[in-house]
């Protein structure tokens, strides 16, 4: 079984200054992670935290994660090699692809791009850009849309990374709006989270959109006595994925109420691999 923990699991105790990216590189090495599934918030230099924090409540409004420099990021990429972890997925905020002002969607591409140039350079296999746009899609906010994906996946195919799309925020947190996106965007992967769907959907997401998943995100809060995620959503979800003939690395984004990320981590993995 392949499994990568998105650095966004540690997302507060990285902004507490408690871990660095090495710490989680070596964190997901001691687990037994097969790859590393890097947030872009991560990726930059030391002392960003309060901005992981407010990009981690606002992912819509999180342009100001600006890529560091090449260096910054070779030496990332020494880290991972010195661990042996290949990266995987990575998960990228303030490139979404809608907005309502054309020189905002151009602004994004922008950085999009230059992100792309990040995931190659550290080798990543996939790269998650949001939709942005409202969940009730105007066929302008679609076709705008539809052509940002596949833009990027023109350009990201010749660096040899797959675009996901993620169950996240605004249009694509119901399934009806995923099924759409990558029926005309064939190439288009989806990033399935356990959990972001609307309110109400998540049995539908986990009976139509598993079939289309290329990466996921295993999200629970809490845990029983016997160390199993207390989480409907995750068990439905994880069940529809294997009936599906998901054949993917496992991702897991935990998210533990009590605030001890390390060790929520940590049962996420066991429990993987006694399922």
């Amino acid at each position: 079984m392949e499994i990568a923990i998105c650095s966004y699991s540690f997302h507060r105790t990285m902004a507490a200054g408690q871990m660095d990216f090495a710490g989680y590189v070596s964190i997901c090495r001691d687990l037994g992670c097969t790859q590393l599934d890097p947030w872009n918030a991560h990726l930059l230099p030391a002392g960003k935290g309060a901005d992981a924090i407010c990009a981690s409540r606002n992912p819509s409004q999180s342009q100001f994660l600006q890529p560091p420099d090449m260096k910054e990021i070779d030496r990332l990429a020494q880290i991972a090699r010195k661990a042996g972890l290949p990266f995987g997925t990575m998960a990228v905020d303030g490139a979404n692809i809608y907005e309502e002002s054309p020189r905002k969607r151009i602004e994004n591409r922008t950085r999009a791009y230059q992100w792309l140039e990040v995931a190659q350079r550290l080798g990543a296999k996939q790269v998650r850009i949001d939709a942005g746009g409202p969940e009730e899609l105007s066929d302008d906010a679609f076709a705008i849309i539809v052509e940002g994906y596949t833009d990027l996946i023109d350009r990201a195919s010749k660096q040899g990374i797959e675009i996901l799309i993620e169950n996240h925020w605004g249009s694509s947190i119901r399934p009806e709006n995923i099924e759409r996106f990558i029926a005309a965007v064939p190439k288009l992967g989806l990033l399935f989270d356990t959990r972001n769907w609307k309110a109400g959907t998540h049995a539908q997401a986990a009976e139509r959109c598993t079939r289309l998943t290329r990466a996921t995100h295993l999200k629970t809060s809490e845990w029983d006595a016997a160390g199993n995620p207390v989480d409907p959503h995750l068990s439905q979800a994880f069940q529809s994925l294997r009936k599906a003939g998901y054949a993917g690395v496992w991702g897991i984004e935990s998210v533990p109420k009590d605030g001890d990320e390390i060790g929520a981590a940590g049962k996420m993995v066991e429990w993987l691999r006694r399922s």
